[in-house]
């Protein structure tokens, strides 16, 4: 098993259960309301907001806020933002190379919280395309392991694009192009295989190997900008054992 996976798989889990739930019920909605934005409000003609719907739901966002953030964003209710995806990309501890997703109604704001979160925790704002080159974008499903089998996701998903299946504990990574993410959670869906969510993610292409205090200054970094209202995503080159996150995590 990766260390990558593993601690992709720990975040997955933690957000779920997080005291910061709030934070998270927030990015979801805004998540939401921007599918609906661009592509409209019925997410069986909409598969990024259906997906979008569906990440809500595993965690627990009310239907109530799921629906609303959809009316929103179709323009059928008042209040709906105009937001605008940023990236910023970034070094951590270590040289760990980053790239930081953000949607927000305010640049200014958005800059000033990533770059205070960096200059905090040992990271620095990189120059536009220094990072960026170090990371693909690719689809990735993650799929509980109750009931199901690496045989089984593989079947379901090889003619869909799958192209690797990764064991992250709890959960099964699966990671194709980006363009085939919904063809594999739609294969999954026909086979009766339930998904926790399904979306693009940006995957390095080269990591970067982390001993403890490394791993603890780089999840600490994290953390910090996840904190931050208008980060969204937050991507990083870190590998580690699986003994050394733990430890890290502690």
């Amino acid at each position: 098993m990766s260390g990558h996976s593993k601690w992709a798989t720990t975040k997955h889990k933690k957000a779920v259960i997080d005291a910061k739930r709030g934070k998270l019920f927030a990015k979801l909605i805004k998540n939401i309301e921007v599918a609906a934005r661009t592509g409209g409000g019925d997410p069986a003609g909409n598969p990024t907001l259906f997906d979008a719907i569906q990440k809500a739901k595993k965690s627990s966002v009310p239907n109530d806020n799921i629906d609303r953030a959809v009316k929103r964003g179709s323009g059928l209710e008042a209040g709906g933002a105009q937001y605008e995806n940023i990236m910023y990309e970034a070094y951590g501890p270590n040289g760990v190379a980053m790239l930081i997703e953000c949607l927000t109604d305010n640049r200014n704001r958005a800059a000033m919280e990533v770059r205070t979160a960096l200059t905090r925790n040992n990271g620095t704002l990189a120059d536009p395309g220094s990072v960026a080159y170090l990371f693909s974008r690719k689809g990735q499903v993650i799929v509980s392991k109750e009931g199901t089998s690496e045989d089984a996701l593989m079947e379901a998903t090889l003619e869909a694009g799958a192209e690797e299946i990764e064991d992250g504990g709890d959960v099964f990574e699966i990671t194709s192009e980006a363009t085939d993410v919904i063809a594999v959670r739609t294969a999954l869906q026909e086979a009766g295989i339930d998904y926790d969510s399904a979306e693009a993610a940006w995957v390095p292409s080269m990591r970067v190997d982390l001993d403890v205090d490394g791993a603890k200054k780089m999840l600490r970094l994290i953390d910090a900008l996840e904190d931050c209202d208008d980060v969204q995503n937050v991507f990083a080159n870190m590998d580690a054992s699986d003994e050394v996150l733990e430890a890290a995590a502690e």
